[in-house]
């Protein structure tokens, strides 16, 4: 029997129409709209593409966008200069600061210079570490659309074994300390984990978020386990996710495709999240 589709599409639209009651709600009762500033750097395409689905989010969903687009050429100190303008802006509730920035520009130091009541993208420092200590905080976008798209599953997190494939700071240790505040039983795995096989097969939920196409197979996933696949690879025109769809999708109960699975759901959580930020500096 095929494993249930997760339809990140779908959920993504039920989020958006709650998005947007909270912002008219916002706007009713402070007489101004929610605004979500978005800074970008150069000429990369696929960050133009990103920004440009932010905007229309936006504009669906009744946040108001401020873009400010910077040449190749911005230097570390103008980025700066820029940033702590918009923290100190009253009408600008989140700031997202579009990644990979140009060359010879310190990233690091850009984003520790965003405040973390703006931090919508849940990067920083202050924000990571209250969402290991399980205190209100803006979590990383993604992992939270993850926590989101189990739990449309009405498969109940609490108690279950969940391991995740992948460590990056984006997505695999934040969804790890999503998934334990949730009292799953949670297991990291990465490249240099001994027989990766033995930890996936005891998975109940598998969360996968390394960038390789269609690394775990169908014969790694344990029979009925909920798998959340990540991954975003490109060959041959097509998009591949991290796992091995037609196999996994006969071991698994529930299964994310790529695409309409994770991906539609992180713009909606950033948007969810400038709606958060809004809500705590009242």
């Amino acid at each position: 029997m095929s494993a249930t589709l997760i339809d990140g599409k779908k959920l993504s639209a039920l989020i958006r129409e709650e998005i947007k009651l909270d912002a008219s709600e916002f706007e009713r009762k402070y007489g101004r709209k929610i605004g979500l500033a978005v800074i970008l750097a150069g000429e990369n395409p696929a960050s133009k593409i990103y920004v440009r689905n932010k905007i229309v989010a936006c504009e669906e969903t009744g946040i108001k966008s401020f873009e400010y687009y910077l040449p190749e050429s911005v230097t570390t100190e103008q980025l700066l200069e820029l940033v702590e303008t918009i923290n100190s802006d009253e009408n600008i509730d989140g700031l997202l600061v579009q990644l990979p920035l140009p060359k010879g520009v310190d990233e690091k130091t850009v984003l520790k210079a965003v405040s973390p009541a703006k931090d919508v993208d849940g990067f920083h420092a202050v924000n990571a570490g209250n969402l290991l200590l399980g205190n209100p905080c803006l979590a990383a976008c993604t992992p939270s659309g993850i926590i989101s798209l189990i739990k449309s599953t009405g498969v109940e997190i609490n108690g279950k074994n969940a391991v995740v494939v992948g460590r990056s700071n984006i997505v695999g240790k934040p969804v790890a300390v999503l998934l334990l505040n949730e009292n799953a039983t949670v297991t990291v795995c990465h490249s240099k984990t001994a027989d990766l096989k033995k930890h996936t097969l005891e998975a109940d939920i598998l969360v996968v978020a390394v960038g390789i196409k269609e690394f775990i197979k169908g014969d790694m996933i344990k029979k009925g386990a909920v798998v959340i696949d990540v991954g975003m690879n490109r060959a041959d025109g097509k998009l591949y996710g991290d796992v091995e769809f037609d196999s996994a999708k006969e071991k698994a109960s529930f299964i994310t495709p790529v695409p309409g699975g994770v991906g539609p759901m992180t713009i909606t959580m950033l948007l969810k999240n400038t709606v958060k930020a809004a809500n705590l500096a009242r």
